[in-house]
Formats: structure tokens, C-alpha cells, sequence
């Protein structure tokens, strides 16, 4: 009796999630527009490989707001005194949409890969405008800076990363300093940041469009371009974007990377072709990891930036 309904219960998890795949393949990218982010976190939960990661805390506050609120994933395997690397990760939604419960897929995906991954919230319009956003993300990254090594993760070796409007978010932290330190915290802790199909050099914008209605009003709008701020010494980016991606162009990849790379600094641009732009982080997920192999190119850019960096030895003085 009690293999009978085990078997049935197997079965019914089979069917469904053939369902589920057939919707996700079947119209993937319509899907996560209109928040098929749920979906498809269902079905890496349920399609993934085996448990590897858990959710350490939820919902922890790193502001008073009702969207300041952050979820933390780690590997399985961590123990006490542990100090891994860190990976803030942004979703993305046009900033006027997104949920972190929803992207459990890819806090699950980093933290089998040995990273401590924090996802948060942040303002979104209508209710918020730029740069309530920026402010937000950078309030995140101060409160991992300040408490994630009580949390297994190393506060020296920070890296961001996001996509859509979480790239820019990312980004935008990365390149104009500001942001940190009006959160009372060090741009530099940030060590590297792997962009997913970000907008970094989108003029001019579309009337009425989600970054129209999420920044349209500032003056002077270069202000909010990303590619503004390239310099120098800006941390290290890997700027990734899918060749048939129709929403943000790969162009911002390109032109971003060249304009770091002109100011002497470090930018690498990654075009996966057959996928557009839900596509990209569609890959983080167990049932797309496969189709190309976005996770292991960022995940090898993130364990770079994150390495540990060893102080130069004394000079002996005979």
C-alpha cells in the first residue's frame, strides 16, 4: 500500500513537471515578462541537482521599508567559521516588477557553486523612481558588508550581479561611488560584478517605456547611464547578453566593455547565441543550465574577482 502511493505520488510530480517544462519551453521568455520567475523557481526546485544549498535566512531587514528586505542562500555544506565568497544578486523587471522569493533559482545555483548569495528586495515604480532603487541596492550590499561574516561569508571578498534592471542596479554601484557612500560604506568592497543583459547605455529613451516611467524625469538624464560613470578603476566586469535578445540590446555590453577598457580598466563581454533576454537567467535554473553554459562562465568570473588576495611579503632589509 504504501509503495502504491508512493509511486503515485512520484508520478503525479513527473507529469507535472513535464507540464511545467512544456510551458517553459513552450513560451519561456513570455513567461518570465509576466512573472514566470515562480514558475520557473518551481521547477528548478523540483528538477534540481539534488540539495547542495539551503535557505539560511529569510526575509531579513536591511531597511525599514516595506521592499527592504533580503533572502540568503548557502551551500549545504557550510559549517561554523566558514568564510566564503559573497555574491549579491539583483533580479531584474523593468524596475517596476520582482520578487526575491521568486529567484530562489539562482540564489540555489550560486550557493552550490560555494558562494554565500544574498538576494534582495528594492523599490519599484510606480511607488519608487530613480534613484530610490540605487539607493536601495546599495543599502543591501552596506548590510552584507557589515554582517555577512557572522553569516559564513567573507566581507572582504564581495561580487555583484544581476540581470535586466538588476545589472544595472549592479553596475550603476560599481562604476559612481556615491551610492555606497551615501549607505555609509566603501565602494571598494566590491570586487568584480557579472552583468546578465543589462541596459548601461540606453539614450534615448523610450516614451513611455519601463525606463522612461523609472527615470525619465531626471535632469540631465546622462546622469543615469551607467557607461557615464566608465573608469579606470572601477571593479572588474563580465558583461553578459544573449545574441537574439530584442529588449536590451547587446550593444550595451559592447559599448560599455569598450568605454571600461578605453579608461584602462577591466571589462569582458560574453554573447551566447539562441537565447534572448529572459534566456540568459533562465540558464541559472536546473532545467535550462544545459541549453548554454552562462552559470559556469560567471560563476569562473566571480571565483576570480572573490579570490583571496595575499599581501606582499616584507622586504628583508639585510
Amino acid at each position: 500500500m504504501a509503495v502504491r502511493l508512493f509511486e503515485g505520488r512520484r508520478l503525479i510530480k513527473i507529469l507535472f513537471v513535464v507540464l511545467l517544462l512544456v510551458l517553459l519551453f513552450g513560451g519561456g521568455a513570455k513567461m518570465i515578462v509576466a512573472g514566470g520567475a515562480k514558475s520557473l523557481n518551481m521547477a528548478d526546485r523540483l528538477l534540481g541537482q539534488g540539495d547542495g544549498a539551503r535557505l539560511l535566512i529569510a526575509d531579513q531587514p536591511y531597511g525599514r521599508g516595506p521592499r527592504q528586505s533580503l533572502d540568503i542562500w548557502v551551500p549545504e555544506s557550510l559549517r561554523e567559521g566558514d568564510r566564503l565568497p559573497v555574491v549579491v544578486f539583483f533580479y531584474g523587471g523593468g524596475w517596476n516588477s520582482g520578487e526575491r522569493g521568486d529567484y530562489g533559482f539562482a540564489g540555489r545555483a550560486l550557493a552550490r557553486q560555494g558562494f554565500v548569495v544574498v538576494v534582495p528586495d528594492y523599490r519599484l515604480v510606480p511607488k519608487a523612481h530613480w534613484p530610490d532603487f540605487l539607493e536601495d541596492s546599495a543599502a543591501a550590499v552596506a548590510w552584507t558588508h557589515e554582517h555577512i561574516a557572522k553569516l559564513g561569508g567573507d566581507p572582504d571578498r564581495i561580487a555583484l550581479m544581476g540581470h535586466s534592471a538588476g545589472a544595472y542596479n549592479a553596475v550603476m554601484l560599481a562604476l559612481d561611488p556615491q551610492w555606497l557612500r551615501a549607505a555609509k560604506s566603501d565602494p571598494a568592497v566590491i570586487r568584480g560584478v557579472a552583468g546578465l543583459a543589462g541596459p548601461y547605455d540606453f539614450l534615448p529613451l523610450e516614451k513611455g517605456g519601463r525606463a522612461d516611467k523609472a527615470m525619465g524625469k531626471v535632469r540631465p538624464i546622462e546622469r543615469t547611464q551607467p557607461i557615464r560613470f566608465a573608469r579606470g578603476d572601477a571593479p572588474p566586469l563580465w558583461l553578459a547578453s544573449g545574441e537574439e535578445d530584442d529588449v536590451v540590446r547587446p550593444r550595451n555590453s559592447q559599448n560599455l566593455a569598450a568605454a571600461v577598457v578605453r579608461a584602462g580598466g577591466s571589462a569582458t563581454v560574453r554573447i551566447y547565441p539562441d537565447i534572448g533576454h529572459s534566456g540568459i537567467v533562465m540558464a541559472l535554473a536546473a532545467p535550462f543550465q544545459n541549453r548554454q553554459p552562462v552559470l559556469d562562465d560567471a560563476t569562473d568570473f566571480l571565483r576570480g574577482a572573490t579570490a583571496r588576495r595575499i599581501a606582499p611579503a616584507a622586504k628583508v632589509v639585510p
